[in-house]
């Protein structure tokens, strides 16, 4: 019953966050030998996106932070910027927490970043 209960939450803090793009993403999982789609839905959003201090712009902003980080990430990227616009932030603040990284991680990664962003924004 427990692991339905983080399955249910992690549901809940998915549809809150990612709405359709967040089911897509877990329908495209479908038929994979481990059920990753369940791992994400339990262990991301169920135990780790449910906690609380931060609230839901926060771990967005982080959340693309990251990818934006590790580079190459451009699908989960397009799924988090739209996260992050469902939670709040703006289309400034996305762009100026790119800014932020490129001390740290070079332009490279975050013009691949913004670009992703652009895409996404046009598309909203």
């Amino acid at each position: 019953m427990k692991d339905q209960e983080r399955y249910n939450r992690g549901l809940e803090k998915l549809e809150q966050v990612d709405k359709q793009a967040g089911r897509d993403v877990i329908n495209s999982l479908e038929g994979l030998p481990e059920d990753i789609g369940r791992y994400i839905i339990e262990f991301a959003f169920g135990d780790i996106y449910s906690r609380g201090t931060l609230d839901l712009k926060q771990r967005e902003m982080i959340t693309i932070t990251s990818l934006l980080v590790q580079g190459d990430t451009s699908p989960q990227l397009r799924v988090h910027i739209n996260g992050a616009l469902n939670v709040g932030l703006t289309k400034e603040e996305i762009i100026e927490t790119f800014i932020q990284t490129i001390p740290y991680v070079g332009f490279p990664r975050v013009l691949n970043a913004v670009n992703v962003a652009k895409e996404v924004f046009k598309e909203r």
